[in-house]
């Protein structure tokens, strides 16, 4: 049976009150009532044929509360005059929020909107376009307008979360928050207090301008000869392992020539003493906090990476920020000398990268269009100490990439 049920036309409503539209008419005139609510009824051919089931249908249609029916007479040539529903309306809002049992729901948010059209009538709109979510929030509703009255009044205070110091409110609740607060923080804030460059739930704190947690980058020299960290002693045979937060590492200007860049720990840790250089671990897609050491754009990087699509894309990334680094055992020769170490990468990219050498655009091509087998990658750490230990000897001599020293 396809006719409309009482069960149905709740859900109507409640569609309504799902996409907000009911909220939005508590204190907007979003909706025009009466409102017409969808009704199947059953057709003449019904009656005849189903006349019990229409006649219970009937019953169950003029019991349901709250809502107004308006009525057809039909002269059945078999069953007679009968009276059947041909149209559902809801007369006010009042009676469709009762339908659905939301009135104390929507009283709620209604208080939520006078108390916010009093303090920050400028997050009405958000109110507007956000009712669920604003209703969802009602127990955390002032605290989330006390956050956006203190930046109002410290406009990118270039203190830490932590420090906000709001009755009720703690650096979690912030955290916790902040998308929301960003959607707020946009509509009450004026345009020089948000950097708008910065997006996000992970830039929160830059947008508007709270000290961020440090960007920390850890690094080995692989140098006994270079000049460490005052009490910075290391074990015998083992090199100092450092991790400096990104301005420190600016501030260092070590005097090293070369810098490796490799994303693997294992590989971060075994990786073998190399004259006036050091070992970068993990960068990642992240360069910029690196590119800011000056001293390090004197330097030749090189950059050790996965052979496979990605590994080719963050060196990429890395050469928007560093144009002449160096790739390092990503080289066709690398691959086909560990065929028996190949794997498969998950998710492949294919689109162009524009900064690879000749040499790398082929490997890459090669790998992104499957000419050796589907999705294949050569992870770093499965490429062999003693392949790895001849390739920094050519580099040593020469033979593999010139020299580009740090003055």
């Amino acid at each position: 049976m396809s006719w409309t049920t009482p069960a149905d036309l709740r859900a109507q409503v409640q569609r309504l009150w799902d996409r907000g539209d009911l909220l939005r008419a508590t204190v907007t005139d979003a909706i025009a009532w009466p409102l017409r609510l969808n009704l199947k009824a059953p057709s003449a051919a019904d009656l005849s044929d189903r006349f019990e089931a229409v006649r219970d249908w009937v019953r169950a249609v003029a019991d349901t509360p709250k809502v107004r029916i308006g009525w057809r007479e039909w002269n059945h040539r078999v069953q007679g005059t009968q009276r059947l529903p041909v149209a559902v309306w809801l007369d006010a809002l009042q009676d469709a929020l009762a339908f659905i049992g939301k009135i104390r729901q929507a009283q709620r948010f209604e208080a939520l909107w006078q108390q916010t059209a009093a303090t920050h009538p400028t997050l009405l709109s958000w109110l507007s376009r956000r009712p669920i979510q604003a209703l969802d929030l009602a127990d955390r509703w002032e605290r989330l307008l006390a956050v956006v009255a203190w930046l109002q009044a410290h406009p990118r205070p270039g203190v830490y979360l932590r420090q906000v110091d709001v009755p009720g409110v703690d650096s979690k609740f912030i955290e916790t928050h902040r998308g929301v607060l960003a959607e707020l923080l946009d509509l009450a804030l004026p345009p020089e207090a948000v950097e708008t460059q910065a997006s996000g739930v992970a830039q929160f704190t830059r947008r508007f301008g709270f000290l961020g947690k440090p960007v920390r980058i850890r690094f080995r020299l692989l140098d006994p000869a270079l000049p460490s960290l005052p009490g910075c002693h290391a074990l015998p045979g083992v090199l100092p392992d450092i991790t400096l937060d990104a301005n420190s590492l600016a501030a260092l200007a070590l005097p090293v020539e070369r810098v490796f860049i490799t994303e693997n720990e294992t590989n971060f840790l075994a990786f073998p003493e190399v004259a006036g250089a050091i070992v970068v671990f993990g960068a990642g897609y992240g360069w910029e906090a690196l590119s800011r050491a000056g001293w390090l754009h004197r330097c030749q990087l090189y950059y050790w990476g996965d052979i496979d699509t990605h590994g080719f894309a963050i060196l990429d990334q890395l050469r928007g920020h560093f144009p002449s680094a160096a790739s390092f055992l990503m080289d066709r020769e690398t691959l086909l000398a560990h065929r028996s170490h190949w794997g498969e990468e998950p998710e492949p990219a294919r689109h162009d990268l524009p900064r690879l050498t000749d040499e790398e655009a082929t490997v890459y091509d090669d790998l992104r269009f499957d000419r050796h087998q589907p999705r294949l990658r050569l992870e770093q750490e499965r490429v062999g100490f003693g392949w790895l230990c001849d390739r920094l000897a050519c580099i040593s001599t020469g033979a593999l990439v010139s020299q580009s020293p740090c003055s």
